[in-house]
């Protein structure tokens, strides 16, 4: 890579599960690398808005206008991506993994099984319809349940914002709305039926993979980034008829028009360090468009497949790994620095990849742009904490997995409300 590249790029992947750690000590000592990854995910943890312009490198007078001419495979990356790594009107983030479509999670469904037993995905047009579905797949006696933990990504079914609303011209918080109280009453009622896995009832998330693939649960909530080859290799180790599915979006109640928000454009975002030169800055802009280079090119190829011959053969045109390509190439470490436009593509798992563009064309009319999407927003610290409202979504929980009564559920955050109406929406608008 770095041949190709014509660089000395030294990596040095860190183990995710402390990075929210690792970085805040790190920006505290001021001593960032040249050129780190940080996810949007994270950005109050990191405190992302603060370390722009201080910490991180302003990229507007390298990339803003006509000079983003400079890299094309850069300028190919659609403007909401950009949009997402942008602070105080400036840029600051090279997006990776970006989209124009962006679905964050679905719930999945074991579609081999629902298939052989004559259940289609467009059958389930209703809350109504799904929980009763899940009282006829659950088989107690052979330890199956119809349901994972599947609040994440279903309660938008029922009309539920993604965070905030704008209801005659004042913002309104998902918690305040009746359509969220409507959902968590169903989700506690869908707890106390038995039709939910115990282990998700007691929240082990780690092994919900693996009641999957075992066919404990026939119904699982999950970011759709599981949709991959790996997936099905996983899965088809369990079963050798595996096939994932995933639920059409519907409206909870069967009549209203469905409707789910998108997600943000990126929530992969690099940065490059203030105290960088201009000539190094134009160098890693000149790498990142590289590794930016769109899918099927040569240099799309080198960064996701290695050299040929040696960590990859073509067979039958498509880059197929080699034991030392298995070993070397992968995790993508270059991809998070920058990478082109996603493509669904999973070279010898063909059906797969058409179960999922198909779901995309299907459900891509009900997707609408919620407020503020897109939009960076740096908190008083004071508001943070509110904002994360981790209090709130433990108690969400705690409904969900029926150890407490919908009733234990209150709502509260005027100030942070406030505070985004006179800096945020009266400014700047919602976004949409």
């Amino acid at each position: 890579m770095n041949k190709a590249l014509g660089v000395d790029l030294r990596m040095k992947p860190t183990d995710g599960n402390n990075y929210l750690t690792i970085v805040p000590t790190m920006t505290s000592a001021q001593k960032l690398p040249d050129w780190i990854q940080l996810p949007a995910w994270w950005n109050s943890g990191f405190n992302t808005g603060g370390l722009a312009g201080t910490q991180l490198a302003d990229l507007t007078p390298y990339l803003a206008g006509d000079r983003i001419k400079k890299y094309p495979n850069l300028a190919a990356i659609p403007s909401g991506a950009w949009q997402a790594g942008a602070w105080g009107n400036k840029i600051y983030g090279i997006p990776s993994y970006s989209s124009r479509c962006v679905v964050s999670g679905t719930t999945f469904y074991r579609r081999d099984i629902l298939s052989a037993k004559g259940i289609g995905a467009d059958q389930i047009k209703s809350a109504d319809d799904l929980f009763t579905q899940g009282k006829e797949l659950t088989d107690a006696k052979r330890g199956i349940r119809a349901f994972d933990d599947v609040w994440t990504y279903l309660f938008p079914f029922w009309g539920v914002p993604n965070k905030w609303k704008v209801q005659d011209g004042k913002l309104l918080n998902k918690y305040e709305t009746q359509e969220f109280l409507e959902a968590l009453n169903w989700h506690h009622k869908l707890a106390k039926s038995g039709s939910v896995h115990r282990d998700a009832l007691a929240g082990q998330e780690v092994s919900a993979a693996t009641r999957f693939y075992a066919q404990k649960v026939l119904l699982s909530g999950g970011g759709t980034g599981a949709w991959t080859l790996t997936d099905q290799q996983s899965g088809s180790a369990a079963d050798k008829n595996y096939r994932r599915g995933a639920l059409d979006v519907f409206a909870a109640d069967g009549t209203s028009r469905p409707n789910l928000f998108l997600g943000n454009s990126t929530g992969v975002l690099s940065y490059l360090n203030k105290r960088l030169g201009k000539d190094q800055i134009e160098e890693l802009l000149a790498v990142a468009d590289y590794l930016a280079a769109p899918y099927g090119s040569a240099e799309y190829t080198m960064v996701n497949y290695g050299v040929e011959g040696i960590h990859h053969t073509m067979v039958k045109g498509v880059p197929t790994f080699t034991d030392a390509g298995k070993k070397y190439v992968q995790p993508q470490t270059y991809s998070f620095l920058a990478s082109s436009p996603q493509v669904i593509s999973n070279p010898g798992a063909d059906q797969m990849t058409k179960d999922f563009a198909a779901w995309q064309a299907t459900n891509a009319k009900y997707l609408y742009k919620p407020v503020f999407w897109n939009m960076n927003i740096s908190l008083p610290a004071s508001l943070a904490t509110a904002d994360a409202a981790q209090s709130v979504e433990d108690t969400i929980k705690d409904c969900c997995h029926g150890k407490q009564t919908v009733a234990a559920w209150k709502s509260s955050g005027d100030r942070l409300k406030r505070w985004l109406t006179t800096n945020v929406l009266e400014k700047y608008g919602t976004g949409q």
